[in-house]
């Protein structure tokens, strides 16, 4: 396991990220004052952001159903605990974005390689959801084999 955002797992057979980037900020709020520099105030923190950056190719490694996955883990609005596979816990995130570029089709129309980009931010932690709560995927099938999920 690299990472776990919520019950989904970032690993070889689902989706595997070569780069993980991450961005903290800081606030400070300026006041502007005559003839002098503007002074500043730290206000409190700002935005934490993590980029997981990636390829899949589903004849060899991960699975584009998990991207799928994702995007409906997304459309819930709701925020997951993210943990890495060290037992850090980064937090509450929400799945800002998912970019994906597919290349190297088959016949059919079908992607050899896609890769993606998937965009988190911090939240306030009240606002993670339970672990299991009102989880409408499936998880009792959830073995790292996202085949047979019917997420197509």
């Amino acid at each position: 396991m690299m990472m776990a955002f919520g019950m989904f797992v970032f690993s070889l057979p689902t989706v595997a990220y070569q780069s993980l980037r991450r961005q903290t900020d800081w606030r400070h709020a300026s006041n502007a004052r005559m003839g002098a520099a503007p002074a500043y105030q730290y206000v409190g923190p700002g935005d934490d952001t993590i980029t997981l950056s990636g390829w899949v190719a589903p004849e060899l490694i991960g699975s584009t159903g998990s991207l799928e996955l994702l995007r409906r883990m997304a459309e819930t609005g709701k925020a997951y605990m993210l943990v890495d596979g060290s037992g850090t816990v980064y937090g509450a995130y929400v799945l800002l974005d998912i970019g994906e570029d597919q290349s190297l089709f088959y016949v059919t129309g079908q992607a050899r390689r896609v890769e993606f980009t998937i965009n988190l931010r911090r939240v306030d932690a009240s606002r993670a959801r339970t672990l299991l709560g009102d989880l409408q995927l499936p998880i009792g099938i959830m073995d790292g084999s996202v085949a047979d999920w019917g997420l197509s």
